[in-house]
């Protein structure tokens, strides 16, 4: 089926570009009216203009999900229809997987689907079994609105929570980075220019940089090595971490790893509060929660840990106690959730805990950042100063040598 280029304009006056698969010219254009655009120019796409679909890596972020939900309340609150709801905010959607996803829900919806059966049409890659069951929730219960204010909230919370773990994770990567850019400048470009020099001074240098010109010699000599070693580390770390028991390893480090492993634990806690009072608020059975929210842990051991828990709760167990034996939720966690059993009001104890955490996380981030930079600029003044002492040292004993000669 031919591929058409478009330029068009939207409803509001502004115009779009972008592609169209259609059988033919005229229903391009007829898919294009359909979709609330007045078509300007459609022409056929060869393998030299083709629009390069890179959807699967564009992804839906958090950020869109939120914006998308607290559009669509807006939209649903004025008295507009579900299905042109659709179409409106599909329009302004930025986000190319999100707008497709957008459209296929309202041409299902026009078909005679519900709202939830026409998202879980689209995948879970766009809209989680945690937002299709609130989706269900709120048009079994006429709180539809609700449904998606609950789940706006829930996206911006997730958003602001990864947002802060990336801060924490980008600063020492990039310093990282230049320290070993810096390394590799140093080792293959300046320390041959003074090995020549010492040379022909013909005095005996200091061990120090006898070990500093060695390893440049090394690095001249293997870079390649060096460069291709790294590279097949690289990869068979990533190969390893996506085997069972990579994974298993590497949610193990995390736990353990010293700073780090509490902010895991902390992020953890907040994903599992605010995703299970998100759908317990929506009506969802406990043990039917509990396996949703496990499927959205990022954690191999968390994950595990609320599935046996799901277990366990179908036998009759407290929740509070079926968390307590995984030894992996902080006392914090299982003190709110026995409060929120025995008072009947567990949705509002787990509210108030996925609050707490969430800040903890983004107060245990800035920890992170005021710790690592001062070591992370310890350990570049370190590798600097070493190869600045081996570059000095032999100067020092020249001029020594000098002055006895005077």
């Amino acid at each position: 089926m031919p591929t058409y280029g478009y330029q068009a304009v939207s409803k509001s006056g502004a115009k779009k570009k972008g592609s169209i698969t259609a059988t033919d010219l005229q229903h391009a254009r007829l898919q294009l009216i359909a979709e609330g655009l007045t078509p300007i120019e459609i022409k056929e796409q060869n393998i030299l203009n083709r629009d390069i679909n890179i959807s699967f890596l564009e992804g839906v972020k958090s950020r869109d999900l939120s914006v998308f939900c607290h559009q669509f309340v807006s939209v649903i609150d004025a008295g507009v229809p579900v299905a042109e709801a659709l179409g409106l905010l599909g329009q302004q959607t930025q986000n190319k997987t999100l707008r497709k996803a957008i459209f296929g829900t309202q041409k299902e919806i026009q078909q005679g689907e519900t709202l939830a059966d026409a998202m879980r049409k689209q995948g879970k890659r766009i809209f989680a079994p945690m937002f299709v069951n609130m989706v269900a929730a709120g048009e079994a219960s006429g709180n539809l609105s609700v449904a998606f204010s609950r789940m706006a909230d829930y996206y911006e919370n997730a958003n602001k929570t990864k947002s802060a773990l990336k801060k924490a994770m980008i600063y020492p990567v990039i310093v990282i980075l230049v320290v070993i850019v810096v390394m590799f400048v140093m080792m293959l470009f300046v320390l041959p220019k003074f090995k020549t020099m010492f040379e022909d001074m013909g005095a005996e240098l200091p061990w120090i940089t006898r070990a500093v010109m060695w390893t440049s010699d090394f690095f001249v000599a293997y870079w390649w090595a060096i460069l291709a070693g790294g590279a097949l580390l690289g990869v068979l770390i990533w190969l390893f971490s996506r085997t069972k028991k990579g994974t298993y390893f590497f949610d193990w480090f995390a736990r353990k790893i010293p700073v780090f492993g509490a902010l895991t634990v902390k992020t953890a806690s907040a994903q599992f509060a605010r995703t299970f009072a998100t759908l317990t608020a929506s009506g969802l059975p406990i043990i039917e929660a509990l396996e949703i929210v496990s499927r959205s842990m990022g954690n191999i051991y968390f994950k595990n840990a609320l599935l046996r828990a799901r277990e366990q709760v179908a036998v009759g167990l407290p929740l509070a106690e079926s968390l307590q034996r995984s030894g992996l939720f902080p006392p914090m966690v299982i003190h709110m959730v026995m409060i929120g059993e025995e008072s009947g009001n567990l949705e509002a104890m787990l509210d108030k805990l996925a609050e707490y955490y969430e800040e903890e996380v983004d107060a245990a981030t800035k920890n992170v950042m005021a710790l690592l930079e001062p070591m992370i600029i310890l350990a570049l003044c370190l590798v600097v100063g070493v190869v600045a002492i081996s570059v000095m040292l032999p100067m020092f004993q020249m001029y020594g040598m000098y002055d006895q000669y005077l």
